[in-house]
Order: C-alpha cells, then sequence, then structure tokens
C-alpha cells in the first residue's frame, strides 16, 4: 500500500454530536489555529447549502473559531470558479458536510477546485468530511447499497471518489443502518482494498504516515480481505447471496490505533517507536 494518503484526514461516520460536548468536531477545531487560520465549510453534497452552512458555522463558533467561509458549489461551472479556488487554496482544514457523495465527484471532479483539493491535501491542509464528506475520501466510494440486508452482488453501486485516501472504501452510519453486508460486497469485488464502516458520532483521524486513530463514542470497523481464501463473487447471479471463507475483521473503539500499511491494529509503544522510522507518504 504505497502512496495510501495525500494529507492530513479527519473521517467521520455521520450524526456527529453537534449540541452536547461536540468531542468529534472539538478535535476538528482543536487541529488549527483557531484564531489565525480559515476553517472552509464545504457544501457541495447537500441540496439545502445555506441551512447546513449556518447550522457548522454556529457549532464551530461555539467552539471559539474565529475564521470560518463557506465552500457553495450548486452547478458544476461553480468548481471553476478562481474564487472557489482561492477558498480552497488558503483554508487551513476544509469540511465536507453530509448529503450525497455523487453530488461531490460529479460536481467537482476534473475541475480547478478538485485540483486545488488535492494540492491543499498534499501540502498538508486538514481534509475533514462527514457522512457523504467521508465515503468522497477514497478512490473507491460506496453510491448506493442496500441496508441491512445480507451480502449480494446486486445490492452495490460503486464509483470513484477523490482517492485521498487510497486501496479503501469507507461506508459511514455503519452499525446504525445495518451496512455491514454492503460493504462485505464492496470487498468480495475488490479483495485488494480495506473495508472501513464507521458508526456515528465516531471518526477517525489519519496521519500522513498511514496511522489511525478512532474517536468517539462508536466502533470503527476493518475488514481485510486479502486473506479470503474462496468466494462465489463471479460465479452468481445477481440475486444470490456471496460466500467469502477467511475474511479478517477487526473492532476497533476511541483511542485504539490501526496501521493502514500493515493492515493491523497496533499499541501505543509500538506508534511512537515506529513512527520516526516511517517514511511520509
Amino acid at each position: 500500500m504505497k502512496d495510501v494518503l495525500s494529507g492530513n484526514l479527519i473521517i467521520i461516520g455521520g450524526a456527529e454530536d453537534k449540541e452536547g460536548k461536540k468531542e468529534i468536531l472539538n478535535r476538528v477545531c482543536n487541529s488549527i489555529d483557531k484564531d489565525k487560520d480559515i476553517l472552509l465549510i464545504a457544501t457541495i453534497a447537500t441540496e439545502y447549502p445555506k441551512e447546513v452552512a449556518a447550522k457548522y458555522k454556529e457549532v464551530f463558533g461555539a467552539l471559539k473559531v474565529k475564521n470560518m467561509k463557506v465552500l457553495d458549489i450548486s452547478e458544476r461551472t461553480d468548481a471553476f470558479d478562481p474564487i472557489n479556488v482561492e477558498l480552497i487554496q488558503e483554508a487551513a482544514l476544509i469540511f465536507f458536510t453530509g448529503g450525497d457523495q455523487l453530488r461531490i465527484t460529479s460536481l467537482m471532479g476534473g475541475t480547478p477546485t478538485y485540483n486545488a483539493l488535492r494540492e491543499a491535501c498534499h501540502n498538508g491542509t486538514f481534509i475533514v468530511g462527514t457522512s457523504a464528506g467521508a465515503s468522497v475520501m477514497s478512490d473507491t466510494m460506496i453510491v448506493e447499497g442496500k441496508d441491512e440486508d445480507s451480502p449480494r452482488k446486486c445490492t452495490l453501486k460503486m464509483s470513484p471518489g477523490f482517492g485521498l485516501i487510497k486501496d479503501v472504501i469507507i461506508d459511514q452510519h455503519f452499525a446504525q443502518r445495518g451496512r455491514f453486508g454492503r460493504l462485505l460486497t464492496g470487498i468480495a469485488q475488490n479483495p485488494e482494498i480495506l473495508g472501513i464502516g464507521i458508526d456515528e458520532n465516531t471518526g477517525i483521524v489519519v496521519n500522513k504516515a498511514g496511522n489511525i486513530e478512532v474517536i468517539g463514542e462508536g466502533a470503527v470497523y476493518f475488514v481485510d480481505g486479502s486473506t479470503i481464501t474462496y468466494t462465489n463473487v463471479s460465479e452468481l447471479r445477481s440475486d444470490e447471496i456471496l460466500s467469502m471463507h477467511n475474511v479478517k475483521l477487526h473492532i476497533l473503539t476511541d483511542g485504539n490505533k490501526f496501521d493502514l500499511i500493515k493492515k493491523s491494529p497496533f499499541e501505543e509503544e509500538q506508534f511512537s517507536h515506529e513512527d520516526n522510522t516511517k517514511e511520509n507518504i
């Protein structure tokens, strides 16, 4: 898994606490200088950009962020606007809200704003996404699939994402919407890719070395298909249930850590030992 990451990412499973302790959003805000840096709220995924932007401005303001701006791309022509490119270039953190992940890729993909986003990420800008904003982070994203269903060949639609994190499929609202079956379907079709399912009010903080820290009140599920010894995915009619043998699963909670390169959890002691030897990616 070379070139796993373009930069520093915070990926949230959706429905993050905005009213109580706001632990995840507080972690997001603490990633930047709240007095000087610009936090850019990207509302591309939602059909209600003004309302969503207003809500997050209220929350981030309560968390002492002084400088907030909004990236509102509602038509593809907006993604070519130099003003929007400049907004991305000057931001220290870009926060993608929930909605429809296909709106984000279809409106931004291949445009100057998309290129500016990738460059900003590579240069150290924090890229944060919740719900649909989480799914779009990977190079392959789930667009549609049946919740609370056994894994079936026909139940999943996938599409290219932004590729800010590679060789990964991310699913959100995971346990709450019963999405384990659809993530397994994605892994059966792409066993070289690591599946990551993130519960609501839960997130992962990913650094350039490929180290993940889990934050929040739920769990994060890492599904590794590289060990699969048998699957019937290529033999099935589209509506039949999948069979897979020797799928590896890790379930991590708040404070646990995971190495994307080795595809395995690790202890804090290992992190302090290995962090200086890992090459930034």
